[in-house]
Parts: C-alpha cells; sequence; structure tokens
C-alpha cells in the first residue's frame, strides 16, 4: 500500500506538469490524472481498513532525517472525500470552461492544490506539514483569481494575505516545538510535549495561523467574498476542502500532539467561537440576496459546528462515548464538505443558464433546472442535519455529548442554527419552485449537473445510511 502513498502525491502532481506541456490535451490529462488518484485513494482507504496505520519512510531516511508519509483512518477518510471531491469537480470543470485560456490556466493550478491536499493529509511532521499548507493556499489563492473580475482579484489579495499571516503564525509555532523538544515527528510529540510556556505560546501561535485559515468566527472575514466571487468548481473545493485541510491540522494538534497541554477554559473558547460562527454565518445566510454568498455564509456557519466538539471531547473521558463523539465530528465534516461542494456546482449551473444566482430572481428555476433544484435540496438536506444524511448523525452525537457532560449551551446552538438553516435553504427552494412559466421543452440532465447530484447525494444519504465504517475507521490510528 505505499505505492498508493506514493500515488496519491505523484499522480497530480504529475498530471500538473503534464497539462502545462500538452495543453491542448489538458482536460483529458487531468481527468486521467484525477481518475488514478481517486483509485489510489481507494486502495489506500482498503488498505488501512485491513492492515491499519500505514507509514513509508522515502528514500530510507529514518524518521526525523526524512520525509515520512503516515495514514490512519481519519487521513484515509478524508483522502477519499478529497478524491471524491475533486474528481467530480473535475468533470464538472470540463464543461464550465468553455475558452483554451481558461482551461490552460486552471488545470495546472487545479491538480497542484490536489497534490497539496493530498500531501497534507499524509505528511508525518510539523515542517512538512507547514510546507504543504504554503503551497495549499497559494495554488487556492491563485484559482481565486480565476473569476476575472476586480472583485475576484480584491478577494483573492485579501485571502492571500490573510494566509501568509496564518502560515507565519503556524511556522512560528513549528519553529518553538523544534527549539524546545528537539523533534517535529507527530508520532514522537505526544509522547514529549508537557505542559510549559513553550508548548502554551506554541499551541496559541499555531491555532491561531489555523483559524485565521479556517475562517472561525471572527477570522471569517475573508472567506464571503472570496468563495463567493471564484469559479463554481474553485469555490467547491474552497468550501469542501481547503478550509477542512486547515482544521484537521487544529484537529491533530489539540486532540494529539498537545492532548496533554490543552485546558478546559482553551476548549470552551473554541467552542464559543464555534457558536458564534454557528449563529452570526447561519443569519448572514439568510439575508443573503445571492446563491453563492449564501452558501459562502452557509460554510461560515457549518465549520462553527465542528468547533463545537473540543469542549465536549476534553471533557468525555476516554471510551465509546468518547469515540462515538469523535466519530460524529467526522461524519459532520464529511458530510459538509460533499454536500457545500454539491451546493456550489448547482449554483454554477444557475449562474450559466439563467445568467445570475440572485435568489429572489429564482421562479421557475425548478421546472427549467430540476435535476439542479433536486441537488439543492438534497444539499438543504445535509446542511440542515435531516435524517437520513451524515449531518444528522454527526448532530446526534454532537447533542448526546453535550447531555452527557451538561454543556447545554451547545443544545440551544445546534437547535437555533438548524432552524436557521431550514429558514434559507426553503427560502432558496421556495422561489426556485415558483410559477414563472417557461417555453415547453425536454428537459434533460446536463453533464455538468451530474456532479452535483452525486455529491449531495453522498451527504444526503450514503454517508448517513451507510456511515458506521466511518467509527470503525477512526479507531485505526497513527
Amino acid at each position: 500500500m505505499t505505492d498508493a502513498m506514493i500515488g496519491l502525491v505523484a499522480l497530480p502532481l504529475t498530471g500538473a506538469v503534464a497539462t502545462l506541456l500538452l495543453p491542448r490535451s489538458a482536460t483529458v490529462v487531468a481527468i486521467g490524472a484525477g481518475l488514478a488518484t481517486t483509485i489510489a485513494a481507494a486502495l489506500l482507504l482498503f488498505g488501512v481498513a485491513n492492515q491499519g496505520a500505514l507509514h513509508y519512510e522515502m528514500g530510507g531516511w529514518s524518521t526525523g532525517l526524512g520525509i515520512t508519509l503516515r495514514a490512519d483512518g481519519l487521513s484515509a477518510l478524508l483522502l477519499m472525500m478529497t478524491s471524491l471531491v475533486a474528481l467530480a469537480a473535475s468533470v464538472y470543470a470540463s464543461a464550465y470552461f468553455s475558452a483554451a485560456s481558461e482551461r490552460a490556466r486552471f488545470w495546472p493550478l487545479w491538480l497542484l492544490l490536489w497534490t497539496s491536499l493530498n500531501a497534507l493529509f499524509l505528511s508525518g511532521d510539523l515542517f512538512n506539514l507547514y510546507v504543504t499548507l504554503e503551497l495549499l493556499g497559494l495554488s487556492a489563492v491563485a484559482l481565486a483569481t480565476l473569476g476575472g473580475k476586480r472583485a475576484a482579484a480584491e478577494a483573492a489579495l485579501r485571502y492571500l494575505l490573510v494566509g501568509l499571516l496564518g502560515s507565519m503564525l503556524f511556522l512560528a509555532g513549528v519553529s518553538l516545538i523544534y527549539a524546545g523538544y528537539g523533534t517535529l515527528d507527530l508520532a514522537t510529540l505526544p509522547r514529549v510535549v508537557e505542559p510549559g510556556p513553550i508548548a502554551w505560546t506554541a499551541l496559541a501561535m499555531m491555532t491561531t495561523g489555523l483559524l485565521l485559515k479556517t475562517a472561525l468566527f471572527p477570522l471569517h472575514f475573508w472567506l464571503p467574498p472570496a468563495h463567493a466571487s471564484a469559479p463554481a468548481p474553485v469555490s467547491a473545493v474552497l468550501s469542501a476542502l481547503v478550509v477542512k485541510a486547515a482544521f484537521y491540522l487544529v484537529l491533530r494538534l489539540w486532540l494529539d500532539v498537545f492532548a496533554n497541554v490543552v485546558t478546559p477554559v482553551a476548549a470552551n473558547l473554541l467552542g464559543l467561537l464555534g457558536a458564534c460562527a454557528v449563529l452570526w454565518g447561519s443569519w448572514r445566510a439568510l439575508q443573503a440576496e445571492r446563491l453563492k454568498l449564501l452558501a459562502a455564509w452557509s460554510t461560515v456557519a457549518q465549520l462553527g459546528y465542528l468547533f463545537l466538539f473540543f469542549p465536549l471531547l476534553l471533557a468525555l473521558p476516554p471510551g465509546p462515548t468518547r469515540d462515538l463523539a469523535a466519530g460524529g465530528l467526522v461524519m459532520l465534516a464529511l458530510t459538509h464538505g460533499f454536500a457545500k461542494a454539491g451546493l456550489f456546482l448547482a449554483i454554477g449551473v444557475i449562474q450559466q443558464r439563467c445568467g445570475h444566482d440572485t435568489i429572489r430572481d429564482l421562479d421557475g428555476t425548478a421546472q427549467h433546472l430540476p435535476a439542479t433544484t433536486f441537488a439543492i435540496a438534497l444539499a438543504g438536506v445535509a446542511l440542515i442535519g435531516l435524517p437520513p444524511s451524515g449531518a444528522f448523525l454527526g448532530k446526534w452525537q454532537l447533542l448526546a455529548g453535550a447531555v452527557e457532560t451538561g454543556q447545554w449551551l451547545w443544545l440551544v446552538v445546534t437547535a437555533t442554527g438548524s432552524l436557521l438553516a431550514a429558514a434559507y435553504i426553503f427560502r432558496v427552494l421556495g422561489h426556485a419552485f415558483g410559477h414563472q412559466p417557461y417555453p415547453n421543452q425536454p428537459v434533460t440532465v446536463a453533464r455538468e449537473e451530474w456532479p452535483a447530484l452525486l455529491l449531495t447525494a453522498m451527504a444526503a444519504l450514503v454517508l448517513g445510511l451507510g456511515g458506521a465504517p466511518v467509527w470503525k475507521l477512526l479507531e485505526i490510528g497513527t
């Protein structure tokens, strides 16, 4: 299975180079590289499920001297989600970008971003995490500029500055860790990190840098304009995957590397910021006039739910209840990734077919674009947290953990956020099922509508009905 680990980085990187050298065949090359990468992700997931956590020391160098790749249940799940979302968005992008010049700029950056995501999830030490995080941010910013308008350029510049600040803070924390403990290996650090000024300062700096990249309230100011101005396939990946990469690092730091350092006060602070994100993001989504802005503000809110789990996981003792809560957190993250990617792709279809994404002017969309409207409805099921979606399972474990630990505030926040999500989703659907007539014509499902349908179906149905393996995979640690 080490071949699959190497392939997850080498295949999209090779594809990126090939699209630069063969611009006329860039689409075919990119889709082929995407298919191969997805197969490698599936093989790795199968290998982790059957053999346990995997690691590979590149070049034969021992840990600490060379680059080590590691894969456990969590990273394998995120790699699989990344591949499925990126592949679906790639198929969508092949029809979205019509001009040859657009495709020539898009595909190399797209595959470089995919490479960075895979390398980040496989990295086994803090310095390589920094390198992949920086590559991910730069490629994401470059892709965000492809919107071609002044607003897109301004939003991308703000995104770049925020990303660089976040990376600098993360790197400063990494430097402190190396100076204090002499190692950056993720498997070694939990055994040597102890409470003290070095650990507290490093954790604070690294977490702040990552929260900037995750866009947790009140550091979310850059996300709505950046996601709303980017091309639809780029918005889908930014919302579904790029911010998840930063959250993944927060999760690793707090639950693995600094598990002996974090305190209930710090965890409750993250929980309060998450609660503010849920309420403020949902309220702004309800007020949004454009579909893409609604989806972007919804991302702010949905990320907030993930941070509500931190005070619960710190308060719960090791055992089945804590394992269920951790599984609920990952299930919620996976569901949001698929649902939000599908939602942005569906919005892109509406923009191209209707020439706008203004919510109040969507009357008749359900009649004209039934498959796209159905995809939005499925995404809504997942974002609200209705059964049988994976988000329902995640929120159920969130509520169960809050009751178990007596943290009642999170119950109120979750219920309020879900009601607000229902309000903004039904607002969109209410306009889509309006009565503006369209000419009688055969209705077919276009190629660019299938990716949105498949991703939202994954979030609303597949994860909810077949989510049990998620908890089993999370038992496999590094």
